[in-house]
């Protein structure tokens, strides 16, 4: 089965770590996303079922899609972006004025560094499996073969990261653009999940 991740677009609070803060597109990142799934269409990419994030700026374009395209709509809880904690709507630049070696720490060694009162990336990590083991159980049951599931950046480098079967610690290494789409392979193979990168 075929998932195609698509990160939202431009926000308000663009330009901080916005974790579970609920804030809206702009114009230019509903562009974005719209521009994209456009493409896609235009390469006759047909999706079963479009699933997204609670949060505001993956749903609200989510909705407008489905409703487009005559597909069911599921929102997933679980795939939120990670929760920063104290971090949470605050731009990097400051975090590095106030605590410069916490965050070196965070971007060079994610599982053993997380924001204070934040998620650590063990947690986030078993939350998003969970989110795509549902989803996983979802298409087989319905008999869907392809996803497209509106999410966040953190969700996707994760996902990223285990396709490629690199260590974790490189998950902030990992593409996802604003706007963009990332396509997957998911299968189950003795109770487990697992993702590839489409060739």
């Amino acid at each position: 089965m075929r998932i195609d991740l698509l990160r939202h677009g431009e926000t308000t609070l663009s330009h901080t770590l916005r974790g579970h803060l609920d804030d809206e597109l702009t114009q230019q990142g509903w562009l974005q996303m719209q521009s994209t799934t456009q493409n896609a269409i235009d390469q006759n990419t047909v999706w079963d079922v479009i699933i997204s994030s609670p949060l505001q700026r993956c749903c609200v374009f989510a909705e407008h899609l489905a409703k487009l395209l005559q597909r069911p709509l599921i929102i997933n809880q679980h795939i939120k972006e990670m929760y920063f904690g104290d971090w949470e709507g605050i731009s990097t630049q400051k975090i590095y004025e106030t605590s410069p070696e916490l965050l070196a720490n965070f971007w060079q060694f994610p599982t053993q560094y997380h924001a204070p009162n934040g998620e650590s990336l063990a947690q986030f990590q078993q939350r998003i499996l969970t989110g795509f083991e549902q989803i996983h159980q979802q298409m087989q049951e319905n008999h869907w073969q392809t996803a497209l599931i509106v999410t966040h950046g953190g969700v996707i480098k994760l996902l990223t990261c285990l396709a490629r079967q690199q260590d974790v610690n490189e998950l902030l290494k990992m593409p996802a653009e604003l706007g963009q789409l990332y396509s997957l392979i998911i299968s189950q193979q003795q109770e487990q999940l697992s993702f590839q990168e489409c060739v």
